[in-house]
């Protein structure tokens, strides 16, 4: 439990020392929560009517297109702050899936609550698929290492893996006390 903890607030934020797969997976959803977000901030209709299916074309419809133009200002101020993790803080990935993880969980549950009625599921229902690929993505990148290191960036002059036996990795790894 510490250590997942640790790799979710790392000491040193610019070092990501665990698979490649989880900062690919990031970089893959964040290209669409970028586009998602441009979309609803840029889009005539914020994306309601031509993408979601919404009828905006009835009283109160300007402020559905509103909101979800307001919406896409949060959207994009996430996406940004994913960009600069995969940038420059790379220890932060687990931090960010987390995030992304609790927000699929979210969305699904608010969903349940207060459904959507629509002429046929907005992309936003991608969430149920969306959930168990950022859970497995997030639980991926704060594993425990079986015998493998990676360090993103590379350790300077490196760029190759350092191995360790599951030995050594286990008794290197902080424990709290009983």
């Amino acid at each position: 439990m510490y250590e997942a903890l640790a790799r979710l607030l790392p000491r040193d934020a610019t070092r990501f020392r665990g698979p490649r797969g989880p900062v690919v997976f990031l970089a893959a959803f964040n290209v669409v929560a970028t586009a998602r977000s441009l979309i609803h901030i840029l889009a005539p209709d914020s994306g309601a009517q031509s993408i979601a299916s919404m009828n905006t074309r009835v009283a109160g419809g300007r402020n559905i297109v509103g909101l979800l133009g307001q919406w896409g200002g949060g959207q994009l101020l996430e996406s940004l702050l994913i960009w600069g993790v995969l940038g420059k803080y790379r220890g932060l990935v687990p931090l960010m899936l987390a995030t992304i993880t609790l927000e699929q969980g979210l969305r699904i549950g608010i969903g349940q609550l207060k459904p959507l009625q629509t002429e046929h599921a907005p992309p936003g229902a991608l969430s149920w698929g969306m959930l168990p690929l950022a859970a497995a993505a997030l639980a991926w990148s704060v594993s425990p290492r079986n015998g493998r290191r990676l360090a993103y960036p590379p350790e300077s002059g490196a760029g190759r893996e350092l191995r360790f036996s599951a030995a050594a990795a286990w008794l290197t790894t902080p424990r709290l006390p009983l």
